[in-house]
């Protein structure tokens, strides 16, 4: 399989913080990628520093062969790689037209533009229901939703997706993972950080788990939901 995504030997710091110590991983293409872990693992750091959002202290980033470690955020999605953060990020006071709109900024193929929209519309329903709202008024479930509308407005090849379930109730967040699956199915490559990891595991190609900023474990997604230090660790048993 062809290699997307490759990290190497990647150092973040905050300050005097050392938030990845030399983290390695590969994401091939037309897989999904998980990261799980406790909290402050490091996991949205890796995610940060692949979107552009912070920039490596060491190691290399590559995204289809070319080294991206530092590039701004805009030059990645013209380049395919989109990332709809943990917290939704969206525009309470645009409606959620606007919103998805904001997604395709970087575009100008107005007739594909508005296939891709409908392709939205067509995946959450919901959101045609409330295109005219402001995205404020949405709950939470249908934020997410618009979140990951949004980024898939720019039409990514990689797709970064931090904590797409958080605060989400569980009915909900089967919906939003069984449309990941969707998405992954569609081709789009996806990296995918996540706190359930029981879920996050059951649709992973492969997964990693970062402890303290650094990769303690990897393997194909069955065989993690499999491991006794997993199981214990994550999944409550």
């Amino acid at each position: 399989m062809t290699v997307l995504l490759e990290l190497a030997n990647i150092d973040v710091h905050y300050g005097a913080i050392h938030a990845l110590r030399g983290i390695s991983f590969s994401v091939a293409e037309g897989e999904i990628v998980t990261l799980i872990g406790a909290n402050g693992a490091g996991k949205t750091t890796t995610l940060r520093a692949v979107s552009g959002m912070l920039k490596p202290t060491n190691g290399s980033i590559k995204y289809s062969g070319a080294d991206i470690a530092g590039l701004k955020p805009h030059k990645l999605v013209a380049r395919g790689l989109c990332h709809a953060p943990e917290g939704r990020g969206i525009f309470p006071n645009l409606t959620v037209r606007e919103n998805l709109l904001l997604g395709a900024f970087l575009r100008r193929d107005t007739q594909e533009i508005a296939k891709d929209e409908a392709k939205g519309f067509a995946l959450f329903p919901v959101l045609k229901e409330r295109a005219a709202q402001p995205a404020g008024t949405l709950s939470g479930g249908e934020q997410q939703m618009l979140a990951i509308a949004r980024a898939l407005m720019a039409r990514p090849k990689l797709l970064l997706l931090d904590e797409p379930s958080l605060g989400l109730a569980p009915q909900v967040t089967e919906t939003i993972f069984r449309i990941i699956e969707e998405i992954n199915k569609a081709g789009v490559t996806i990296l995918l950080v996540e706190q359930n990891a029981h879920l996050a595991l059951g649709i992973a190609h492969h997964g990693y788990v970062l402890e303290t900023g650094t990769v303690v474990q990897s393997g194909t997604g069955q065989e993690l939901l499999k491991s006794p230090e997993i199981r214990k660790a994550y999944l409550g048993e």
